[in-house]
């Protein structure tokens, strides 16, 4: 039996134990920069604290965050920097900072969007917002941290814009919308846009349980691509009293919901790398004596292997079309194919996560393992060489190991991380423009 530690190794395209042939490219710290980054993030942390409680309480689903660029690019504005907006034909902003001395362009990138999710966190800025969702009365929060994403980056913006007179080359900074919106999610409007021009490399990071301010990275593929699929099933109304009478889709779901899941336990070879299918939504049915004419239900699909991914789309298909069929009824299927793997430059993590490390401190930046979840920043680091990083943000009083997740309505994420968000991204783009962009690849 493979463990996930095996999983995590087979998953790695290049162990960081390659590493010592970029000890050349590793940056060199500058102590004085490192203090100077530190009293300005100081300087500016109440600021960050305020952005991220307001946008926490006005939280905006995916290519709906107008209030949420509104405040962005007003600050990157007021900051001196040329600003884009509606980047995309979206809420896409851009900030673009061009340092006193000529170098290469690192880009920075945050999302903006929040969740259809009833916040059950009690805290002062609790959001109360409430929308309708795939026809559903719902709250909306900020349930994955997306709030302290862009506090972070408007953090970062500031901070770097104070040391423009010692940038050497050009920082992008990039707040993106609808991450959470996948198959085509935020990214790649921006990308069609031009947002990739011109940039040598590219970081971000997300928030998550952990011992508060600790990091994590890895090298190689670090989140499995991320495929939404839609499946009807029609079958014919009538009275629940007799259903003979009637072909009821409920029952031919309940077999589908059921089937899917021997597509991961007992027809792929887990070996290779690790798959998910969920069924995220069912509905189907009005009230309690009439069989329904249809039924629909909608799910994620999650891989690490290409042809997984293939088998599960075609494995899926057959089996829903045919257990529709053996009880009279029709099933339409409809995969959505949405973002890649996303997978860290072995050079850039090789070269960088020093930084992380003098960062963390005591809190501690390790190498971490690969995660089911999606991230459309795969999208930019298919186009840049990428350096995507997890920051760990639970509360002390709260245990990191059972702790709500992201994409909870008990999702916590404390204001102290958010200073070290800044500290590290503003580090790394310092030390990325510094020693002249991104690395050689590892051969």
């Amino acid at each position: 039996m493979y463990s996930s530690r095996v999983f995590a190794v087979l998953l790695l395209s290049a162990s960081l134990s390659v590493a010592p042939s970029l000890r050349a490219q590793q940056v060199t710290a500058d102590p004085a920069l490192a203090a100077e980054i530190d009293r300005r993030t100081a300087a500016i942390a109440d600021k960050v604290t305020a952005w991220r409680h307001d946008i926490h309480q006005h939280p905006e689903l995916g290519y709906a965050e107008k209030r949420t660029a509104a405040l962005v690019a007003a600050h990157l504005k007021a900051l001196g920097m040329e600003v884009q907006e509606n980047v995309g034909g979206i809420p896409g902003v851009v900030g673009i900072l061009k340092g006193a001395k000529p170098g290469p362009t690192v880009a920075l990138r945050a999302d903006m969007d929040a969740l259809p999710v009833t916040e059950l966190v009690d805290v002062p800025f609790k959001s109360t917002v409430r929308t309708v969702y795939n026809g559903q009365e719902t709250g909306v929060m900020h349930a994955c941290g997306h709030d302290m994403h862009t506090a972070m980056l408007m953090g970062t913006a500031e901070v770097l814009a104070g040391l423009k007179d010692r940038l050497p080359g050009t920082v992008k900074f990039l707040f993106q919308p609808a991450e959470e919106v996948p198959p085509r999610g935020g990214a790649q409007p921006m990308i069609d846009a031009g947002v990739m021009k011109g940039v040598d490399g590219v970081f971000g990071l997300h928030v998550g349980p952990g011992p508060l301010g600790a990091m994590r990275y890895r090298a190689g593929a670090i989140s499995a691509s991320a495929d939404g699929w839609r499946i009807v099933v029609h079958g014919r109304q009538g009275h629940g009293a007799m259903p003979a009478n009637t072909v009821d889709p409920i029952v031919v779901s309940a077999e589908i919901v059921t089937a899917l899941q021997t597509i991961v336990s007992r027809q792929l070879d887990l070996s290779k790398a690790p798959a998910v299918v969920t069924v995220g939504a069912i509905h189907g049915g009005l009230r309690e004596n009439i069989i329904p004419d249809s039924v629909w239900m909608i799910g994620t699909i999650r891989a690490f292997d290409a042809e997984a991914r293939r088998t599960i789309h075609e494995r899926m298909k057959r089996i829903a079309t045919n257990i529709a069929e053996a009880h009279g009824a029709t099933a339409d299927v409809i995969v959505d194919i949405g973002y890649p793997s996303s997978v860290n430059s072995d050079a850039m993590v090789a070269k960088f996560f020093p930084t992380l490390k003098r960062v963390a401190g005591a809190a501690g930046a390790t190498e971490g393992d690969v995660t089911m979840a999606g991230e459309d920043f795969s999208r930019f680091s298919e186009l840049a060489p990428g350096f995507f990083f997890n920051l760990s943000v639970t509360p002390p009083n709260l245990d990191p190991k059972t702790v709500a997740s992201n994409h909870s309505p008990l999702f916590q994420g404390d204001d102290r991380a958010l200073a070290v968000g800044v500290r590290a991204m503003t580090n790394m783009a310092m030390d990325f423009l510094r020693s002249g962009g991104a690395p050689k690849p590892i051969p």
